[in-house]
């Protein structure tokens, strides 16, 4: 290859590019693993992030003793760390030490910025091409540039017009600067404006901060490090880090069990002073924090009474206090005397939502209300986050394709470490990874293991070319997405969103699932053959082709939380035991939303009275009215058994919602729970008007074997003239009593549902010769037309996923008004559960607008079955 009369050509095993935190380890590992490897850093000396950001003020904000290496104790012995928070001088220094102590000098290019990486197919080897025109030949290209290195381009008017003094914290002068005496500006009130403004505060003869959105902060109390933790650390620093390891955030610490909304206001505000006052930006507070609107809430305002407490204008005070987003879901910080800085007479706040920047002159700045002059201009505008810097370099992999071009829409990765098209390269901690929503050095450690098992797993084995496949990847970026989509977090215009940067596409950019459960998921996908990849070999390639996550994110963390119960399977135990256990795990969840009117009264059954409870919405009727079947495979539950459901439903659809009761088996069991279902529907539809309904069919719905009920009706309603049914809204329905199909053979273990659970309903409700009754399995029946317009909804762990859509299938194909919808990694039992499968709301809403539409007098001609609905992806 021709490159040129002046230009070197290397070739090494690996090239890295940056010698922060992620490069030095990397080059410190694969070295010691036998790799020959090559670092490629733009600055002239190691320490990444921490070489540029050198403003007044700058620390980390996670405790030191947690942002430090753990991969060798003799370094741990070694460093001993000032204070709580480490100053950007301290951090450097560590940096240095460390390469220091492994010699990593020798194999880092400084002052080398990377122009170009291009894949060469026929050789297998990646061209780096350097800005001086050198190039590097490697089989392996690690991005270890940083998720916050590159800034995002100042878009102000006159930005680069200022004739006196310019800086950016971004990339701060390595001499000092003194604002003694001048007149100074700062633009930006994010994690860096915060922590310089008070320090420039203290010479400054006069500041003016410009602030575009106000910042949640607390007070970091810094100091020397907190005795209990050194105590945890010193006395066995294995179980420390392990427990940073499996931790959310990759820091120590207890796991909040209650949600703030299940406290009195008085606990709450014990919990959140208790917060304000650890100094400790990981402190944990409340489990619905992140999740719910309503809890995250009564926190902002807790820290905006802080806010008006400290600053002494009202007006000032109101500036700063952040609207319109939620803790958390932009960056918070950690401060040291911000708000009271806005108390000294020379410093001054102007609120770009109210005045905004017109221009930058020669001499100030310009908004649209005066005009200021200064003599120095701070810029505090943040970062192109995550993958700006990835994304500066011309990467080229296979056909041509370059990573800036595939990532138009977006970053798409295989665990924020691969990406389709671009085989033998790596990021550490990029898009798709916890990264900056943890403690970075815990991340950073887990990639670069990660990254030189899996090259030391290819050199062992003969492997030379490793990708990840489309399935896997596509699998891998909706997991994030549904992460994502469960929490506030995408409601918020913040650079985790790509917000700050103009013309960024709006995806949510790191993954918020946890450092622990992120681990578990890279561990498993070796574990299974590195599940998600294809391998190449010299003779051969192998293709593991797969998603590692399937199941929605909470749905997943439901299920671990019910096999940490170690209950017993209720298959081995009594009707009677299993009923008592149903009634305690009910006790313990949320109770849903609130409604107009909740009634229990009775209704005669067949047999006797049976029990029911009525839900009317807070609106103004007459609203529909609806017969719901609770769930419960004929043997457990009751009429009060889905109330968080039935809330849901009556608010979403703007239905009464009649919750009945059933004789239940063994002690009654089939037809008994048939007759009392059918019974009911006649009793309420005859006196709609009566319960405060508007007149016209009722509709019904049902869960499981309440929907199994709720299909039966509508035969038994057309056969016999009566009553008039709207719809039928069928979730998770028994149809068939086959347990051969696909769905149980994949879903019969691990979801709470299982195909053992099923049998015992079987064999409690339904000898084996009536079985094949289509008033037990409605897919038998010999004619199922003319039947109400019906929603159909399957979910995709459930053991009973197939027979609900072959049902669905069976009443279109019957002519009737058919609309199925599948949802995408739900069980049998997760869209029930109101306020705790937060995934399942878009579900919830399509069932409620179902039962909206039954209830319309003018609805529309009914239509063949449509496509299947799946929300969310």
């Amino acid at each position: 290859m021709d490159v040129g009369n002046e230009s070197t050509v290397t070739s090494t095993d690996v090239v890295v590019v940056g010698a922060g935190f992620a490069g030095l380890h990397l080059l410190q590992r694969l070295r010691s693993q036998g790799f020959s490897v090559l670092v490629l850093e733009s600055a002239e000396s190691v320490g990444g992030t921490w070489y540029w950001n050198r403003y007044p003020g700058a620390r980390c904000d996670i405790m030191s003793v947690d942002y430090s290496y753990s991969f060798d104790p003799e370094l741990e012995r070694d460093w001993q760390w000032s204070e709580k928070y480490a100053t950007q001088p301290e951090i450097l220094a560590y940096a240095n030490h460390v390469a220091d102590k492994y010699d990593l000098r020798k194999d880092i290019r400084f002052a080398t910025h990377v122009r170009q990486a291009r894949w060469d197919e026929p050789a297998r080897r990646w061209h780096v091409r350097t800005g001086a025109g050198d190039e590097i030949s490697c089989r392996y290209y690690v991005m270890a540039s940083g998720c916050l290195s590159l800034p995002k381009e100042i878009d102000i008017d006159g930005a680069d017009r200022f004739e006196g003094e310019n800086y950016y914290t971004h990339r701060w002068p390595h001499e000092v600067v003194d604002f003694g005496g001048k007149r100074v500006a700062v633009i930006g009130t994010g994690s860096s404006g915060v922590q310089c403004i008070p320090v420039i505060a203290e010479r400054a003869a006069q500041l003016t901060v410009f602030q575009r959105t106000p910042n949640f902060s607390r007070p970091a109390r810094n100091g020397p490090a907190p005795q209990e933790k050194l105590d945890a650390f010193r006395a066995n620093r294995n179980a420390y880090r392990q427990a940073a390891r499996w931790s959310m955030t990759g820091v120590p610490g207890p796991t909040p069990a209650l949600g703030a909304l299940q406290v009195s206001e008085e606990e709450r505000r014990v919990v959140y002073e208790a917060a304000w006052n650890s100094g400790d930006l990981m402190a944990a507070t409340f489990s619905d924090m992140l999740t719910r609107a309503a809890a995250n809430e009564t926190y902002c305002e807790f820290l905006r009474e802080k806010i008006r407490a400290i600053v002494k204008d009202p007006a000032t005070a109101s500036a700063l206090c952040p609207t319109g987003y939620y803790y958390g879901t932009k960056r918070p910080c950690l401060d040291s005397g911000y708000f009271e800085t806005f108390n000294h007479p020379h410093v001054r706040l102007i609120d770009l939502r109210k005045t905004p920047i017109t221009t930058i002159t020669r001499t100030g700045i310009d908004t649209t209300e005066e005009s200021l002059e200064f003599d120095a201009i701070v810029f505090a505008t943040g970062f192109d986050a995550m993958t700006g810097a990835i994304v500066a370099v011309d990467i080229i992999g296979r056909d041509e394709l370059s990573l800036k071009d595939k990532w138009a829409a977006g970053p798409k990765t295989y665990l924020g470490l691969m990406t389709v098209g671009f085989p033998n390269y790596f990021m550490i901690t990029g898009p798709g990874s916890p990264s900056v929503l943890s403690n970075m050095m815990v991340s950073i450690e887990q990639h670069v293991q990660w990254v030189c098992d899996t090259i030391q797993y290819m050199s062992r084995a003969g492997v030379e070319i490793i990708e990840p496949t489309e399935t896997a990847e596509a699998g891998w970026v909706q997991h994030v997405n549904d992460c994502a989509d469960v929490t506030l977090f995408p409601i918020a215009k913040s650079w985790y969103m790509g917000a700050n940067v103009p013309g960024k596409p709006r995806v949510f950019l790191p993954y918020i699932g946890g450092v622990d459960r992120y681990r578990k998921a890279c561990d498993e996908v070796v574990e299974q053959g590195y599940l998600g990849f294809r391998l190449h070999g010299p003779d051969r390639t192998r293709c593991n082709d797969g998603v590692i996550r399937r199941l929605q994110p909470d749905v997943a963390i439901v299920l671990e939380m019910i096999e940490s119960f170690g209950l017993p399977a209720i298959e081995s135990m009594t009707p009677q035991a299993a009923r008592a256990l149903s009634v305690a795990l009910a006790e313990q969840r949320p109770p849903g939303p609130g409604v107009g009117e909740c009634l229990d009264s009775t209704l005669p059954g067949v047999a006797g009275k049976l029990n029911y409870r009525l839900y009317r919405p807070a609106t103004a009727g007459p609203h529909s009215v609806v017969v719901y079947y609770h769930g419960g495979g004929w043997v457990l539950g009751g009429y009060d058994s889905d109330d968080p459901f039935c809330r849901d439903l009556c608010v979403r659809s703007g239905s009464i919602i009649v919750s009945v009761d059933y004789r239940h088996a063994p002690e009654s069991p089939f037809p008994a729970a048939v007759e009392d279902a059918f019974a009911a529907l006649q009793w309420v539809a005859a006196r709609v008007e009566t319960l405060g309904g508007q007149s016209g069919p009722v509709s019904v719905a049902g869960w499981s074997a309440g929907a199994n009920l709720a299909t039966v009706v509508c035969r038994l309603a057309r056969d016999n003239g009566g009553p008039a049914i709207g719809g039928q809204l069928l979730l998770a329905p028994v149809t068939d009593t086959d347990q051969t199909r696909r769905s149980y053979v994949e879903n019969g273990e691990r979801y709470v549902l299982t195909k053992a659970l099923m049998g015992w309903f079987f064999d409690h409700y339904v000898g084996a010769a009536d079985r094949t009754d289509p008033r037990v399995a409605p897919l038998q029946a010999d004619d199922l037309s003319n039947l109400p317009p019906a929603t159909i909804v399957t979910c995709e762990f459930d053991p009973l996923a197939d027979e609900g859509a072959a049902y669905a299938a069976a009443l279109s194909a019957a002519g009737g008004d058919v609309q199925h919808i599948a949802a995408r990694g739900h069980t049998h039992t997760s869209l029930t559960m109101v306020d705790v499968v937060i995934s399942g709301a878009p579900y919830r809403q399509s069932m409620g607008e179902a039962l909206r539409r039954f209830g319309l007098a003018d609805r529309q001609p009914p239509h063949r079955m449509q496509d299947v609905l799946r929300i969310g992806g």
